[in-house]
This record gives C-alpha cells, structure tokens and sequence, in this order.
C-alpha cells in the first residue's frame, strides 16, 4: 500500500476491523517513512452480473431498473420503501446465485412472485406492463389465475 502522504510504500498494519456489516475489512496503517496514520478497506470484487435482453443484448445487472418497475407497480400503495428495496436485494440475489448470465424473463418472473406476496395490485399492475396485455380479458384472467383458489374434497 503506498502512503498517501510521502507515496512510500512501506507500511504496517496497525488495526483490523471488520466492517460495513462484514462485507469490507478496515485496516489501520502507519508509514514507516512519515510515521503518518492512514485508513484503508479491503473489499471483494463482485463479479459482473451481466443480463441477457429478449433481442439478445447484453447488458450489466442495474438494480435501479427493477426498483423502478416495482415502485410504479406500487404507486399509491401501502407497501413500504424498505420492503421495496428488500424484494429487489432479494431478486439480485437470487439471481447471483445461479451462477451465470440471467435473462430479462428470469428478473420479470422473479419480480412478479415477489410481487404476489406483498401487494396483489401491485402485482396485477407489474403483470400488465411485463406480459403487455392489450384488452380488458387479460386483466381478467391474470386475476382469476391470482385469486384461484381449490375447494376441499368432498369425502364420500
């Protein structure tokens, strides 16, 4: 590590932290040359998260184009900044872990369920705009398949 005051690279490591909730270490340094104190953090470098569009473009990962779609999808409605933000972490996430290039239809998808269980109009509007219905029967149907529910069997 140079010193940022004499640019000598020599130094010790006087202090180490975890920080940032365990996601970066903070280390303590002191010069050897200028005996001045300096900070610095060590961090992992995440691997790109690359998506593949629907005319096969490929473009990095952008959590704020999900966050995006999900707060128009719950405009007006009573559904938390945090639990927003905590559905679309949890969407990045998921699709970390499959461990390659994800497509469009996979972060739809996943923000559609992720959706279903928040808010059942948010979900309804994020179906309309992600699987484009053109008439008032899409809406209809995209419904029935939300509220569907099987009654118990019958005994005989």
């Amino acid at each position: 590590m140079r010193c940022p005051f004499c640019s000598t690279d020599d130094d010790r490591v006087v202090d180490s932290r975890v920080a940032e909730d365990g996601v970066a270490i903070r280390r303590r340094r002191e010069c050897s040359a200028c005996s001045q104190r300096y900070t610095t953090f060590e961090r992992i470098e995440e691997v790109v998260l690359n998506v593949v569009k629907r005319s096969g473009d490929r473009e990095p990962f952008n959590r704020s184009k999900i966050l995006k779609g999900v707060r128009s999808a719950c405009k007006n409605r009573p559904v938390d900044e945090e639990v927003m933000s905590a559905m679309v972490e949890k969407i990045e996430e998921s699709m970390r872990l499959l461990n390659r290039d994800v497509t469009s239809e996979e972060i739809g998808v996943a923000a559609l369920e992720a959706l279903r269980t928040v808010d059942d109009v948010a979900y309804v509007r994020f179906a309309s705009v992600y699987k484009g219905f053109a008439e008032a029967n899409d809406f209809a149907k995209e419904l029935g398949m939300l509220i569907k529910t099987t009654a118990p069997k019958l005994r005989s």
